[in-house]
């Protein structure tokens, strides 16, 4: 049924971006926002996350939706631990870098929302497969902070399917020091699945300020 004439138009929605299903758990098992809300489960990999936010994104769907991308990752930076965030300035993969809107904002929204963690950002980078060892300090070199399979293709096709804000929140489930084999085994699992659970009110307060008028 058709809005009344002069009705405002409904908020874009928000559209959360993850690979794996624990991810999805913590994004769906933490405290709820109010707003228009969507968390989708891409599939692991660059051309999982294409696919699936293609199909999210296309007419009849999300189309106008703002995008996060969000789940786990690697820290590329000694020092970083389980359980601390990356908010990117930029994703990088391959084929382009994807500038992030509003990393400020969502940077103080994040330090409201789970107070104590550390915050971290700079450029998250893609692999199309699980980086280990120097592999890992190669890519530091690049100027990176963090890396994951997803955040860039998440992002880049966002963008092909029209003008959004976009944003990439990753949760440090291993880092140089701290290399885990399996997550969800270890303190460290456990860690970064508590912080992701935390994180959804944050995004909708990011999601919320992005629409507001300026003043």
């Amino acid at each position: 049924m058709a809005g009344a004439p002069g009705a405002a138009a409904p908020p874009a929605p928000l559209l959360v971006a993850c690979a794996l299903g624990i991810e999805q758990l913590a994004l769906r098992s933490g405290k709820r926002p109010g707003g228009p809300v969507r968390v989708l489960r891409t599939g692991m990999g660059p051309r999982a996350a294409e696919a699936a936010v293609a199909a999210a994104l296309a007419p009849g769907g999300l189309s106008d939706a703002a995008v996060i991308a969000s789940g786990f990752c690697a820290g590329l930076a000694p020092g970083m631990h389980p359980g601390d965030l990356v908010v990117a300035e930029e994703t990088r993969d391959a084929d382009s870098a994807t500038p992030c809107t509003g990393t400020g904002l969502l940077v103080a929204a994040l330090a409201r929302a789970v107070p104590g963690s550390a915050v971290h950002t700079g450029p998250l980078t893609g692999s199309d497969h699980v980086v280990r060892g120097p592999e890992r300090a190669a890519l530091r070199a690049t100027g990176a902070v963090a890396v994951d399979m997803e955040s860039a293709a998440t992002l880049r096709t966002a963008l092909c399917h029209g003008p959004r804000p976009v944003a990439a929140v990753r949760v440090v489930v291993d880092a140089p020091e701290h290399e885990l084999v399996r997550i969800g085994t270890v303190r460290g699992g456990i860690s970064a699945f508590r912080v992701l659970r935390a994180v959804l009110p944050a995004f909708y307060e990011w999601h919320r300020s992005l629409l507001l008028p300026r003043r």
